[in-house]
């Protein structure tokens, strides 16, 4: 059971409505993470709004479900981690045995999706400041500064949704089910 509110439409404060409407419309259903969200209209307007820009960076929906993926489950965020291999899986069309590696921080196998992962890692465990050396061996795999950057951009809207989800410890909605994963080992 979630520590906060989980709102509806109808419950919701006046300024979280719109934003709700709009997920529930694009999900086919509520995600307990916006429902809790809504708590605080800023958090909830901030996390689609950052979602959307995201969208819109130059990573592929792939890749940047491997961020999502791989902060997830540095963070802990059995929900997140569930939530991004439905899209992962469903929308970005990778493998199975990839996303399975992306959520065990382990290598994939595709050697773009874990330059994206390994990149995150060490963005999120050096708060940043990552090693030459590993911004060369992003470079490396075909990507850009901007792109470094926009890892960077992923990884603080993952932070955004997994530490809310931790915050509020929200339930998996039945639509994820299939999707759950369990923190046996941190990945970082």
């Amino acid at each position: 059971m979630s520590r906060l509110p989980l709102h509806t439409v109808e419950s919701a404060p006046e300024a979280s409505r719109p934003f709700l409407e709009r997920s529930q419309a694009a999900n086919g259903f509520l995600p307990n993470l916006v429902a809790s969200l809504a708590n605080a209209p800023v958090a909830l307007e901030t996390y689609l709004t950052v979602g959307e820009i995201n969208g819109r960076s130059g990573l592929t929906l792939a890749e940047r479900e491997a961020v999502q993926i791989t902060a997830a489950a540095i963070h802990g965020c059995g929900f997140c981690v569930a939530g991004h291999t439905a899209v992962a899986l469903k929308k970005a069309q990778l493998l199975p045995t990839i996303v399975d590696a992306l959520r065990d921080g382990v290598t994939s196998g595709d050697a773009r999706l874990d330059a994206v992962a390994e990149l995150t890692r060490d963005v999120i465990t050096t708060r940043g400041a990552v090693a030459d050396t590993s911004l060369a061996a992003f470079r490396a795999a075909g990507f850009s500064d901007a792109n470094a950057l926009e890892v960077v951009l992923g990884v603080s809207l993952a932070t955004l949704c997994n530490f809310a989800n931790n915050l509020a410890q929200n339930e998996l909605n039945p639509q994820l089910a299939a999707f759950r994963w369990e923190a046996h080992a941190r990945v970082a």
